[in-house]
Parts: structure tokens; sequence; C-alpha cells
């Protein structure tokens, strides 16, 4: 028992010399290639080897004979060893730089196509995360490009919006001064409806920077859906009159929601004057509230004779106005991509769907506890 343990000793303090010696190896070429570090390691394992194995036979004073046969064989294997680490190393760097050189197609806005060939399960896994970056980052791309495009839009849209009332402004305030308004009386309540026209416009371009910075400020509080539903059929009924258009309220539940109510009273005044422009005269426009297994559902349903299928994805996008024939001159495609801002930001959400001879907005909120 106690030659056993001296073997043993002996071999751990050998063996254990090796280690140290490799561990120092890895430490200075940790910045090096991974074949190095797999040879170092097989060089470690069979190093470690052969020094317990001197260290015993020392101990033991094996003749000279059996140590040459013991080296001859750990050298043997030192060189099976080394060989085979060198190939591993060599396959695994070699699968790492495609891995790189696929990866590269990532700055230049391109889809990464993993490597084909065998790899090891890390480089597998690698290869399957970069497949879904790049996946994600188009996307991202995507709804840039779409980003930039809406805003292009707007500032088209805006610029025209308000070349127009400006102009004629200009034109009513120089016809006052030169004293040849042959009614001055109607060109001041022109005047004012332009002034009061862009102020709505300058005001909902504030509300959407708001929603767009995450900065919009809510005051949630317990609401009943009837209230809500009533004030803003309150305030839409004149236009409504105005256009001939009838608006119904009816499903409407007596459900509590824990909301902001000036910003929803806006997101269902937009809505409900959306849907009473684009609604012919002598339609209906009728707004619902009920509970769903969903939460609270709010809808507006119109008369507007539908949007067009690939027209649906854009609805809600900033400076969305449809077609010419669709959107009154008044409009500056800020409404509903205000209405979809406040919606989200109560952790809502806004959604449109055609339906026969017009088409049905609806905005989902969370229920009250």
């Amino acid at each position: 028992m106690r030659d056993t343990l001296l073997i043993a000793l002996y071999a751990f303090a050998g063996a254990a010399a090796a280690g140290a010696a490799g561990a120092g190896v890895l430490r200075l070429i940790r910045r090096r290639s991974l074949t190095a570090s797999v040879a170092v390691v097989a060089a470690v394992a069979v190093g470690a080897m052969l020094a317990g194995t001197l260290a015993v036979a020392w101990a033991m004073f094996l003749s000279s004979h059996d140590l040459t046969v013991v080296t001859t064989v750990v050298a043997m294997a030192a060189v099976v060893s080394l060989v085979t680490a060198l190939l591993l190393g060599r396959w695994v760097v070699a699968r790492s730089r495609a891995l790189t050189d696929a990866a590269r197609s990532f700055g230049d806005a391109g889809a990464f196509a993993a490597p084909r060939g065998p790899a090891t399960a890390e480089l597998d896994a690698l290869s399957r995360e970069l497949a879904a970056t790049s996946a994600r980052l188009a996307e991202s791309r995507e709804r840039e490009r779409a980003l930039e495009k809406s805003r292009r839009e707007l500032v088209a849209w805006i610029s025209h919006d308000l070349r127009t009332p400006l102009a004629g402004l200009r034109a009513m305030s120089e016809a006052l001064e030169d004293g040849v308004a042959a009614d001055p009386g109607r060109y001041l309540r022109q005047i004012r409806t332009e002034v009061e026209r862009l102020n709505d416009m300058v005001g909902d371009l504030f509300e959407l920077s708001r929603i767009h910075a995450g900065t919009l400020p809510l005051s949630p509080a317990r609401i009943s859906l009837y209230d809500l539903v009533g004030d803003a059929l309150a305030g839409a009924d004149p236009l409504a009159r105005e256009h001939g258009v009838r608006l119904v309220g009816d499903r409407v539940e007596p459900v509590p929601v824990e909301v902001d109510g000036k910003e929803m009273t806006r997101v269902l005044g937009n809505l409900l004057v959306n849907a009473i422009r684009r609604t012919p005269a002598d339609g209906t426009v009728a707004i619902a509230a009920e509970r769903t297994d969903e939460g609270v559902v709010l809808s507006v349903t119109d008369g507007c004779g539908g949007i067009p299928e690939e027209d649906l994805p854009r609805v809600f996008d900033t400076g969305w106005r449809g077609t010419d024939a669709r959107t009154p001159p008044a409009g500056a495609g800020l409404g509903l991509a205000i209405v979809r801002g406040i919606v989200e930001a109560h952790q809502g959400r806004a959604t449109v769907r055609n339906i026969p001879g017009g088409c049905r907005f609806e905005v989902t909120l969370p229920a009250a506890p």
C-alpha cells in the first residue's frame, strides 16, 4: 500500500509540473490561433504522462532498458496526439474563418448564409444564432426604409398642406390691407378658420412627436366606457350633421377601464371624424364597446366602401392618406398614427379590417380589474 501511494505521489508531482508549464504557455499564446492552443493542450497531456512516468521510473530505479521502452511508447503517443490536435485545430479554425467571412455580409446589408459542411455543436449553434440575427437585421432595415419613406411623404404632404392655407391667408390679408375686400367680415372669418386649421395641424405634429419620443404624459383613471363613448359622440355630432351622416351608439356596455380620459377621447374623436368624412351622406357611422376575452374592445364602423387590401397594413402609418379620391383636402395623414400611438401607450392595440360596405376600426384595451 505504501509503494502504491509513493508511485501516485511521484506521478502526480511530475504531471503537475508538466501541467503548470503548459498553463504558462497557454497564457502566453492566449491571443494566438486555436490550432496552437489545441496543440499545447495535447502536448501537456502527453508531457504530463511522460513526466509522471519518468518520475516514477527514477524513484523506483527502473533499468535503462525498461525506461527506454516506456519513453519510446510515450514519444510515439505524443507524435500521434500532436498530429491529431493540429488537424483538429486547423479544421476548427477553417470553420471559424468561414463563419467570419459569412458574417461580413451583415455590414453589406446582405443575408447570412451558413457555411456548408460539418461543424461542432458550438459552431452550429453560432451559425443558427447568426442566421436569426441576420433575419432580425433584415426586418429592422425594412422597417427603417418604410419609416424613412413615411417621413418623406409626411414632409411633402405637410409642406403642401401648409402652403395652401398660408397662400390663402396672405391673399386675404393683402386684400384687407389694400381695402379691396368686398366683405371684410367674411374674410376675417375665413382667416380665423384657416388659422384654426393650421393650429390643429401643428398640435397633431406636436402630439405625434411626443408619441414617437415616448414622452406622452398619461394620467390613467377609472372611467366607464359608457361615459367615454357618450363624450365622443357629443363632440362628433356637429360634424356628422354637417355631412348628413347618422351617428349610432349601440352595444355600449358600461365596462370600466383604466385610461387617460383626455387622450382616449381624442382616439375616439379621430376615429369618428375619419369615419364621418369618408362616409357618404345618408350613411351611418356606428360605435360599439364591449368586453371580450382579450379585454375591452371599442369599434367604429363606417360606410366608406372599404380600403384596398394592399393598403390595410399602412393605414396607421404616419402620413398615410390613401388615394386622393378618398382623402379630404384637410387631412394630413396624422390622425390614425396618433390613434395607434396613444392606444399602444395604454398597452393596447389598434386594428382595421374591411366589412361589407365599409371598414371597422377596433381599439383593444386591457380591462380594468
